[in-house]
């Protein structure tokens, strides 16, 4: 489990995050959405230990991610796939997915590639494990960037905006090879604008406003106008999108 406990973040004297709390069970598929600066992303860096939190506590399965000694254990449980991709541009598709689990989890580099290639294989990409970030379109590289993360075999996978840098025929690419993980039982924790996939593929749906939990509902209470429609705040944000 994912546990977040009265998690508060600022930059300066700006306040991202303001008591959170919110857990996240094994199987469990979370969409967290919000407007832009609402502390969505911020949540997601603070999970995986890239921000440092101010206040409050975060465990993944009982590792605290504050801990210096237990962030490695913690983040050996979850992977991430960012909106930017990340990828090292010097090193093959393939090479970016097995990088981490051998130098990191000292996987035999054999075996590593074996189950590089059947990930990249199992979504479309099996043709193109020796090409360079470079000589791949946006929705390819993103995949790599979920292969990569899948690579490490988390338990929790922790997307950030994973489809805001492509357009929209990629896009389409990137959320059906999401909707198949979800299929499997991944445990995800979707940062996203897309809500109408959102809706489709959560468990639960957690909707932050000026870095605060408003909402926390099951995806089908969420969406129902006397459930997560009921609140001004969210009734507003999705009339917007919907016209946008």
């Amino acid at each position: 489990m994912i546990r977040i406990e009265n998690l508060k973040k600022a930059f300066g004297k700006v306040t991202v995050l303001d008591g959170i709390d919110l857990s996240i069970e094994p199987g469990e598929v979370v969409s967290i959405l919000g407007s832009s600066g609402s502390g969505k992303s911020t949540l997601i860096r603070c999970i995986n230990g890239l921000e440092r939190i101010d206040a409050g506590r975060i465990t993944v399965d009982d590792f605290d991610v504050s801990n210096p000694k237990e962030l490695a254990e913690a983040r050996k449980r979850s992977g991430t796939v960012f909106q930017l991709f990340n990828l090292y541009p010097h090193l093959s598709a393939l090479r970016n997915v097995t990088l981490a689990p051998v130098e990191v989890l000292k996987r035999n580099a054999a075996e590593a590639e074996k189950e590089g290639r059947a990930l990249l294989e199992s979504v479309g990409l099996g043709d193109r494990a020796d090409a360079y970030p470079a000589q791949l379109s946006g929705g390819q590289r993103q995949r790599v960037g979920i292969c990569r993360a899948l690579a490490m075999k988390p338990r929790y996978l922790l997307l950030d905006e994973v489809t805001s840098a492509l357009d929209p025929e990629m896009t389409a690419e990137v959320l059906e090879i999401l909707a198949d993980l979800t299929g499997r039982g991944t445990t995800m924790i979707f940062v996203t604008h897309e809500v109408a996939f959102a809706r489709s593929i959560s468990d639960r749906i957690v909707f932050l406003d000026q870095g605060r939990l408003l909402v926390d509902l099951p995806c089908e209470t969420f969406f129902a106008e006397d459930g997560g429609m009921a609140n001004a705040r969210v009734a507003q944000f999705l009339s917007k999108m919907r016209k946008d």
